[in-house]
């Protein structure tokens, strides 16, 4: 069970954008695991992707596409990774591509591809190319929810957002999809995300709000250290609202967009992590007070890394020792720890080099109940501070990966 997260059924359609659905029995008999997506002839498209060294093939080659190719649609598989599967690997990839761009008379180019599942195994092309007719066939403005089922993997749940605000009059629309449960920690974004709006935005701003967005929101996220190999994070601009951002960002809409975009990122960030692999508890890592972003980071990953705290996390054990040896050796030049002050919610339970004088194991005990809460850590070396969240370490997480090929 996630922590805390609604299912959305009803979204706000993109004006310029339709999803449809298909199943192809990559994994499963009758689940839904191919999603398209369609775009108008007005929309730009931006993308940032994982770091991993062993990238997937549809990583390689949508960075291609994206790069060189106005992009028409979106060709979503779930149930196989197709990652570490060599140039075989990038061949079956292009022919599905080549399917769906032949089922739609665009070019190739204009097929960005993206899968996720198990690593290592062939893509099943032919149960692919199989079931686009029906994806395209059914393409809708509506079908946002469909969607968000069809993408997921270990999930329990679809992740979904949708918001309308006004700018200067004009309706403006925002949605999207997340899906990612586990092989979770950033290192560009960390999973697979689809955000729309219908605002119009010039391609190049376009991928500036990708990666300022993705930066704040999906690369703050971690549930167990694991970057995986398919990781992408796409931002879509149908351009069908009568609001542009055509030339620069100084102009006021690029702002008010930006921010509304920031929510809906980081919310479908923080839901992976509400329903990361068997996670009981979501919790927010507040790093203040430091020499600089990095090492707010560097401290902050240490602790969300720590299978010690994560499993006192998952126990509600007040183990505040974990914490403070966490962020001891987090690696942090010079650390002066007679400055530095942890806290759980509001409770200190550090301060001057040890445990706090007002701490009382039940006033601890207490926050470490709670489904949600948060440490905080006061470094007290300069004026530089960073959020991440994460997730408990349980049993259950274990069980998932241990049977996920089975």
């Amino acid at each position: 069970m996630s922590v805390n997260l609604p299912i959305l059924n009803d979204f706000h359609a993109i004006k310029g954008l339709k999803m449809g659905i298909a199943s192809a029995g990559i994994k499963k008999a009758g689940r839904k695991d191919i999603v398209v997506f369609e775009l108008g002839l007005n929309a730009t498209t931006a993308g940032v992707f994982t770091q991993n060294a062993f990238c997937a093939a549809p990583v390689n080659i949508a960075k291609e596409h994206l790069k060189n190719s106005k992009t028409r649609y979106l060709l979503i598989n779930t149930g196989n990774a197709n990652a570490g599967t060599g140039e075989r690997g990038h061949k079956d990839c292009l022919e599905v591509c080549q399917a769906l761009a032949d089922a739609t008379n665009v070019p190739v180019q204009s097929v960005l591809p993206f899968s996720t599942g198990v690593i290592g195994e062939p893509l099943p092309v032919d149960k692919i190319v199989h079931a686009l007719p029906l994806a395209v066939e059914n393409l809708a403005s509506d079908h946002w929810f469909a969607a968000s089922e069809g993408i997921l993997t270990t999930d329990t749940q679809p992740k979904g957002y949708t918001h309308q605000f006004e700018f200067e009059g004009d309706l403006i629309t925002v949605s999207g999809i997340s899906k990612g449960a586990g092989m979770i920690m950033p290192n560009m974004a960390t999973m697979l995300g689809f955000i729309a709006t219908d605002a119009a935005v010039e391609h190049e701003l376009l991928q500036q709000l990708c990666r300022e967005c993705a930066d704040y929101s999906f690369n703050r996220v971690t549930i167990d250290g694991d970057t995986s190999t398919n990781d992408a994070c796409i931002l879509m601009a149908t351009g069908e609202s009568t609001c542009s951002v055509l030339s620069d960002d100084s102009q006021p809409l690029y702002a008010v967009l930006k921010a509304e975009l920031k929510k809906a990122f980081l919310y479908l960030a923080q839901a992976i992590v509400r329903d990361g692999e068997g996670a009981t508890k979501f919790i927010r890592i507040d790093v203040e007070d430091c020499k600089n972003n990095e090492e707010a980071l560097a401290i902050g990953y240490t602790v969300a890394h720590s299978p010690l705290v994560k499993t006192a996390l998952y126990a509600s054990d007040a183990n505040w020792g974990r914490i403070l040896a966490a962020v001891g050796r987090s690696g942090v030049e010079n650390m002066d720890i007679n400055a530095i002050q942890i806290f759980l919610d509001d409770v200190c339970i550090v301060e001057k080099g040890g445990r706090a004088d007002s701490y009382t194991e039940s006033a601890g005990s207490a926050v470490m109940q709670q489904q949600e809460l948060s440490i905080r850590i006061k470094m007290g070396r300069g004026h530089h501070k960073e959020s991440i969240w994460t997730s408990d370490l349980s049993h259950d997480y274990v069980s998932i990966n241990a049977d996920y090929r089975s």
